[in-house]
């Protein structure tokens, strides 16, 4: 999760030019966040390599280790939450629940 990024009040979500994207699971462990966090920094610098290289198979499973991190993270795949509540994930904020929420607080 961007540190900068503003997160929505229900922590769900960090706001990044004006799109709501999925926050870490904050109910993670600190040793299963620094675990996966490692696990998506090594596959992110793995994606740059294979691009490097132009290796598309390397490519493919790069972006898979990434993907499978931000899983893990619950940034991706099934919601954290357990309310039932509805999954914004890449909505403009303005067109989203917490579109009056920003607008007051940014």
């Amino acid at each position: 999760m961007n540190a900068s990024a503003p997160l929505t009040p229900d922590g769900r979500y960090i706001v990044v030019r004006g799109r709501l994207w999925r926050a870490s699971n904050p109910h993670l462990s600190a040793a299963a966040r620094e675990q996966w966090v490692a696990r998506l920094m090594s596959g992110r610098r793995a994606v740059q390599a294979a691009i490097r290289a132009g290796d598309r198979e390397a490519l493919q499973t790069a972006r898979r280790a990434v993907d499978d991190a931000k899983r893990g993270l619950g940034e991706r795949g099934p919601v954290w939450w357990t309310d039932g509540g509805t999954d914004y994930n890449r909505y403009l904020v303005r067109n989203s629940p917490y579109a009056e929420w920003f607008n007051r607080t940014y």
